[in-house]
């Protein structure tokens, strides 16, 4: 197979996508698709709206990160598995590269910050992974650079490598698939891969789809790249929503969502917290920070544009411990609850 993980975001086409599809068929798990009809969750939703929740939080490591982690490896050739790979990430692209070096046999070390829930931290050891502990995601992607360089891993970048982007589009076409022809698909957004890739599979089938980014005010590289039209870096990171909390928009992730996305808005980490808890009384879904942020701010900011519309929202992952659950929604319990 071709060692296309090199290459980089910008050289994307969307008419391969559906030759990585093929590549990822029996690897990875077609999550399902909601119907979001329940008595239970309907009156949260825009007046009028249908809506459908994409639930990739079932997918292998329990994000849509297994799908371009098992392409990023399986596109290595003999001399690049034998020297392994690494990363840095905040939990679930860890454990993704984890999960694929496992299934190939592969070396990975993982790089996360300290602050990392202790669950993804133990779930990446298990899978045979050798994780470093760094103060932040900013040092661990510094330190990233000099491990690859001094190690001869090949780096897989969380979002900015065209595997990432491929397995986000597999994750798009899946979910156009199965929804009517919908006006808005509403998606988190961290260091721009996801959207990207699921933007580009779902622009593909059906043009005329809007397709709105979702990310938090603490970290918001992707809005601020947009506004400036170039790539901007933070100086600082702070959100409870550590999956979406990138340091940066790069220059090829952030050209190729700019080729496919609409908007991109800013929420507070309270619309998260809330959502955790409605997400887990009306859903019974137990997810972290990012994957409440698309129904959050489709109930929340963006409830009078969706009204009336056939939306598409996204549960993109679900790893966090009950201890860290409980510390993002322990101001939310109570007024939900007896509400």
């Amino acid at each position: 197979m071709l060692s296309l993980h090199r290459q980089k975001p910008d050289a994307f086409a969307p008419e391969l996508i559906n030759r990585y599809r093929s590549a990822l068929d029996g690897q990875i798990i077609r999550t399902p698709t909601l119907p979001l009809k329940g008595s239970k969750i309907a009156p949260l939703l825009p007046e009028g709206a249908e809506a459908y929740l994409k639930c990739e939080l079932f997918q292998h490591t329990g994000s849509f990160k297994a799908r371009g982690a098992w392409l990023g490896m399986a596109w290595l050739n003999e001399k690049e598995r034998s020297h392994g790979v690494a990363t840095f990430s905040g939990g679930n692209h860890a454990l993704a590269i984890s999960w694929a070096a496992q299934q190939f046999g592969i070396s990975a070390k993982v790089i996360m910050p300290k602050a990392a829930d202790p669950l993804r931290i133990a779930g990446c050891r298990q899978m045979g992974a050798e994780v470093i502990l760094t103060e932040d995601i900013a040092a661990a992607a510094a330190l990233l650079q000099e491990i690859g360089a001094t190690e001869n891993r090949t780096i897989l970048h969380p979002f900015n490598d065209i595997n990432m982007a491929y397995g986000a589009a597999s994750c798009g076409a899946e979910f156009i698939e199965d929804t009517p022809v919908l006006d808005y698909v509403v998606l988190p957004v961290g260091g721009g891969g996801l959207i990207a890739g699921m933007a580009a599979a779902i622009k593909h089938k059906s043009p005329d789809t809007i397709i709105i980014g979702v990310e938090p005010c603490g970290a918001n590289s992707l809005s601020r790249s947009f506004a400036s039209q170039k790539p901007e870096a933070l100086s600082e990171v702070k959100t409870i929503a550590d999956s979406l909390g990138a340091p940066a928009a790069l220059a090829e992730s952030f050209s190729l969502a700019r080729r496919y996305v609409d908007e991109v808005i800013e929420i507070e980490d309270m619309v998260m917290s809330e959502m955790m808890v409605e997400m887990r009384d009306r859903l019974n879904l137990f997810v972290e920070p990012a994957c409440a942020a698309s129904l959050g701010a489709a109930s929340g900011p963006l409830r009078k544009k969706l009204a009336g519309k056939r939306i598409g929202v996204m549960a993109c992952g679900a790893n966090i411990s009950a201890a860290r659950f409980a510390q993002y929604t322990a101001g939310q319990i109570g007024s939900v609850t007896q509400g």
